[in-house]
């Protein structure tokens, strides 16, 4: 029998919801702000994907953001710095999560699609479990309810690890991996389902790289949109994407591609995770 896709695994900000990955980037520079550091946007959008507060650790031990927190505080950034942002950032990427919740325009028909050809949809997360509480309330007021979704925090270790997808498909009660499609629109997200033995598909144009919104994207010359598309690409591809598309509504194609790929005998292997 011709093996055909099974699953889809779906990271949420950037990939279903919240275009461009809006809200956790504006809560990562407001939260180290509060400690009179000043971080970029590029700082803050670097590790993407990674659980929050491996996300605060890489950010706070860059070497220039390092420098800064010990010249404003005298110390090194450490662990208690760690919980001390967090403790600031987690209610204000709650609070942001009200403003960057609308689902990426063609989300809803392709997972409609999905649904209509048998195939499960379940999701995986940097977010912890209380923002994504409130987070999947105002998702599901438009339709979109993932059987399951593993938070960061949920399991022993966050992306690029693969535990968050292994422990989506043990509840889902699906197997083998090479059945299952994660996409993603992050480096760490990519190296999850590489790890997990998934097919790893990259979103290009609706995610933390590009980090627009659908009006800011909409707005691009043709060969401005290819640019951003291009660049966009190469770090998810780097990371071990086996494609990448541009959005979200490309994956009824893209699900036609991987199946085709799978009746040639091919299987997406595996990279482990360091």
């Amino acid at each position: 029998m011709t093996q055909k896709i099974k699953a889809i695994i779906l990271d949420w900000a950037g990939t279903v919801v919240d275009h461009g990955s809006r809200a956790p980037m504006g809560a990562f520079v407001k939260a180290f702000a509060q400690f009179g550091v000043t971080i970029s946007i590029a700082d803050a959008r670097g590790p993407m994907g990674m659980a929050k507060r491996d996300h605060i650790r890489m950010v706070g031990t860059s070497p220039a953001v390092a420098a800064a927190w010990r010249a404003k505080h005298g110390r090194d950034f450490d662990d208690a710095a760690i919980d001390a942002i967090f403790d600031v950032f987690e209610p204000m990427n709650i609070a942001a999560v009200e403003a960057h919740s609308a689902l990426i325009p063609g989300a809803h028909d392709a997972l409609d699609w999905c649904k209509a050809r048998g195939i499960r949809i379940g999701s995986t997360t940097g977010y912890t479990r209380p923002i994504m509480e409130r987070l999947m309330p105002l998702a599901a007021a438009q339709g979109f309810v993932p059987e399951v979704t593993i938070c960061a925090g949920d399991l022993a270790a966050g992306r690029p690890a693969p535990l968050q997808i292994w422990s989506a498909l043990a509840q889902m009660g699906i197997w083998p991996a090479s059945s299952v499609i994660k996409l993603d629109d992050t480096a760490p997200g990519i190296g999850e389902a590489r790890a997990a033995g998934c097919w790893a598909v990259g979103v290009a144009l609706t995610g933390n790289n590009p980090g627009l919104s659908a009006e800011e994207l909409a707005g691009l010359a043709p060969a401005e949109r290819d640019a951003l598309r291009r660049a966009a690409s190469e770090p998810l591809l780097r990371a071990g994407a086996h494609l990448v598309i541009e959005t979200i509504a490309e994956l009824p194609t893209l699900i036609d591609h991987i199946e085709t790929r799978l009746a040639t005998g091919e299987k997406p292997g595996l990279i482990e995770a360091n």
